[in-house]
């Protein structure tokens, strides 16, 4: 409620502003570029959604007992981008700019378990696993530019816009030891690489910056950015499934490799949970659909070129 009325402010105070401007004030219409890269910080923390089956919690177990349990919470708003930016000044006020950005997060674990000992919890076996998610995603962001005026070389402005995701997806990498069902050997080294295919989305960001002119053409700019928005799955894909290091992909089944996001599940859904029939493994499986938030407060810093 708090990020809303936030943007509701900014956005009513830049409307504010934009209705202050004199009318007489002589029109300066302009392109300009803008290159910059940026660090993002989250800024919330949510519990990450069920991976694999496995729940978002951090587990250690000692002898067979339960030691420690925690809820594993975070946001992929953490993380690095890169951006070019064009922008048109209709005045010495108000522009508009169109960014087209590259974003990375940083890894995040989603879920993980440890214990001493592989065994059998109410007909679960418990081993060793870690599950990380990282997010990698191109976006447009279209957004309203106010300039505040130019003093002394710098030129505060502030802007508001949206986020728009065009290309991504979050890429969970799950190592664990895990059990055989056999004498020897006992325990096998797996590890599967999953792909997340997002549904589409939308995002708002809230930015204040300032340039400082290097020469005629030439000035370096920084900007501190708001942005939050959340991402739901669409679809899963395993691209990647070893045993010890050896490709094992072939031996997994449809259902085992792809998934469909569903908002609910039903007799129909090829879901073990709810379907009398059990998985058809010639099919994708269902599963509830989930999200992920990437909210982050974010310096960019960067060169700005003016025609």
């Amino acid at each position: 409620m708090k990020k809303k009325l936030f943007m509701i402010g900014l956005m009513a105070c830049s409307m504010t502003m934009l209705g202050q401007i004199d009318k007489n004030e002589k029109k300066q219409e302009s392109w300009y570029f803008k290159l910059g890269g940026s660090y993002f910080g989250q800024t919330a923390a949510t519990e990450f959604p069920t991976v694999g089956g496995n729940l978002p919690l951090s587990r250690t177990y000692v002898g067979g007992k339960l030691v420690s349990e925690e809820s594993v919470t975070g946001s992929f708003g953490e993380g690095f981008r890169t951006g070019v930016t064009a922008g048109y000044r209709f005045n010495t006020r108000v522009g508009v700019e169109m960014g087209v950005n590259y974003y990375s997060s940083s890894d995040k674990t989603m879920a993980q378990t440890t214990t001493d000992q592989i065994f059998v919890s109410n007909g679960k076996p418990v081993y060793n696993f870690k599950s990380v998610g990282k997010i990698t995603a191109f976006d447009v962001a279209p957004a309203l530019v106010l300039f505040l005026g130019e003093h002394n070389g710098f030129e505060p402005y502030s802007k508001v816009g949206v986020i728009v995701p065009v290309h991504g997806d979050l890429e969970i990498t799950t190592d664990a030891i895990a059990p055989t069902g056999v004498a020897s050997p006992a325990t096998v080294a797996v590890r599967s690489v999953d792909q997340v295919k997002p549904n589409p989305t939308l995002g708002f960001m809230a930015t204040l910056g300032t340039s400082y002119k290097l020469g005629k053409n030439i000035s370096a700019f920084a900007e501190l950015e708001y942005r939050n928005f959340t991402v739901h799955g669409k679809t899963k894909e395993t691209t990647e499934f070893t045993q010890n290091g050896q490709d094992a992909l072939s031996t997994r089944s449809n259902a085992q490799i792809n998934t469909n996001y569903v908002d609910r599940l039903d007799v129909n859904s090829n879901n073990s949970m709810t379907n009398p029939n059990g998985v058809d493994s010639t099919k994708p499986m269902d599963e509830l659909s989930s999200y992920v938030g990437i909210s982050g407060l974010g310096l960019t810093l960067g060169l700005k070129y003016s025609l």
